[in-house]
């Protein structure tokens, strides 16, 4: 399956966090979008791998997606080294997105950033010939995804574009709440975390509201890009009056 974008978290709900109301927005266009989720979260202080792999499958449902999959490195101690970056290269190769969306490149959490670019080398790489990987028993071809966007995570970095998600912000956190062992949860017996306050989820809803009052809509995510991007003529920025 050619999917038109794969976003990839390093822990399960980072993509629900970071990108799930772009990732809605994209399939109401019908376009294929697939997740990638790089570990298990298996060192997070609430759930285990086996509630968040859970949590994972139902938010996968709530948005959507046409597939999920999970590499399996190690949480917190993964490298950005040829091993992981062959499983993302496999991964990059199977789906052969346009459009590749992963972490921040710099966060609260290390992961963050050494995933983002251990994705973007990843990406870049998939692209040469040279490179040999297989799926099964059949030698993949190189493909090299025209765009690598970061998404915005916990702490604010400027955005070099924004995405209106308006429309889909309360599907978004529906999503985020299939994570159940992470987010607030008032009968949980667990230690309480950064995330899991009640707090949190408040200021996910403000980074929205604060990036949407930026081009004038209520929701919206936003993204740094690794080049610049470019228009073919000012007809995207014209409102045509009849």
């Amino acid at each position: 399956m050619k999917l038109d974008i794969l976003a990839f978290g390093v822990h399960p709900d980072d993509v629900e966090l970071g990108c799930s109301g772009t990732i809605l927005a994209a399939l109401a266009e019908g376009k294929k979008v697939g997740v990638i989720d790089l570990t298990q979260g298996e060192l997070g202080t609430r759930g285990t791998a086996e509630t968040r792999r859970m949590e994972a499958a139902a938010a996968a449902q709530v948005m959507g997606v046409q597939v999920r999959e999970n590499l399996g490195m190690a949480d917190g101690f993964f490298e950005n080294d040829e091993a992981n970056r062959r499983l993302v290269i496999g991964a990059i190769r199977k789906y052969r997105p346009d459009i590749v969306l992963c972490n921040a490149p710099e966060d609260r959490h290390p992961d963050h950033g050494r995933s983002a670019k251990l994705v973007s080398d990843a990406a870049f790489l998939s692209g040469l010939r040279k490179i040999s990987t297989r799926s099964g028993q059949e030698e993949q071809v190189p493909w090299r995804p025209s765009y690598v966007f970061h998404y915005i995570q916990d702490r604010f970095i400027h955005p070099s574009f924004v995405v209106d998600i308006s429309a889909y912000h309360d599907k978004k956190i529906a999503a985020i709440l299939c994570y159940t062992t992470q987010f607030n949860n008032p009968s949980a017996d667990e230690p309480q975390t950064y995330i899991s306050s009640p707090q949190f989820l408040e200021t996910v809803k403000a980074r929205a509201l604060m990036l949407g009052k930026r081009i004038g809509v209520q929701y919206a995510e936003g993204f740094i890009s690794e080049k610049v991007l470019g228009i073919a003529s000012f007809d995207a920025f014209i409102q045509n009056v009849t």
